[in-house]
């Protein structure tokens, strides 16, 4: 399975028809679709694809046509990004009608030429599922445990609390997290 971390867009045109294609990562699609209806207030369309992984580890899927005829647009959208194992992704595309009607076959291409273009020009990257855990560490052994973290692929540190020790909230792999066990100094305990 595959995500993506930034946006990226592409534009293609069939029959005088624009296809305006925005593939976000699933966390900005509200805001994107905002700034989308914002940017292109004279689009006819805006249809959409996307999915995600839920807090227990299943597929969400949800598409919609926005007012094209029914499965000519947001299925056709959603069966690209399931082919393209995409997850944690959305899919926006905004259809300025050029005059000429394009059919249900027409229309099934297009939004699905118009996904596979951007997802073409987008960097992807290969999904892992990530764990967070905390640590409470001593101060003066700090800048060792940062040193390991920085040092071991799949692991960040995504938040710290100076308190009577040092709270860190750690993001990573579980073999990252095993790799880090291993690595520890003595004296430091924590449950995985």
């Amino acid at each position: 399975m595959f995500y993506i971390n930034s946006e990226f867009s592409h534009t293609i045109e069939i029959k005088k028809s624009k296809f305006i294609a925005h593939l976000v990562p699933f966390h900005l699609f509200d805001e994107t679709m905002k700034k989308l209806k914002m940017i292109h207030p004279k689009a006819r369309h805006f249809v959409y694809a996307y999915r995600y992984i839920n807090e227990f580890d299943q597929i969400v899927e949800n598409c919609s046509d926005d007012g094209e005829p029914k499965g000519t647009s947001g299925k056709p959208s959603l069966k690209v990004l399931a082919g393209q194992e995409l997850v944690n992704t959305a899919v926006i595309i905004v259809r300025y009608f050029g005059g000429i009607r394009l059919g249900t076959g027409g229309l099934v291409r297009a939004y699905g030429d118009a996904v596979n273009e951007v997802i073409s020009t987008a960097t992807l990257l290969e999904y892992k599922k990530l764990e967070r855990r905390s640590l409470s560490i001593a101060y003066d052994i700090l800048g060792k445990i940062e040193y390991l973290i920085e040092h071991i692929d799949d692991l960040h540190i995504e938040q710290k609390e100076f308190a009577s020790n040092v709270e860190l909230r750690i993001c990573g792999t579980k073999e990252s997290f095993e790799c880090l066990k291993s690595q520890l100094p003595l004296g430091v305990d924590f449950d995985f």
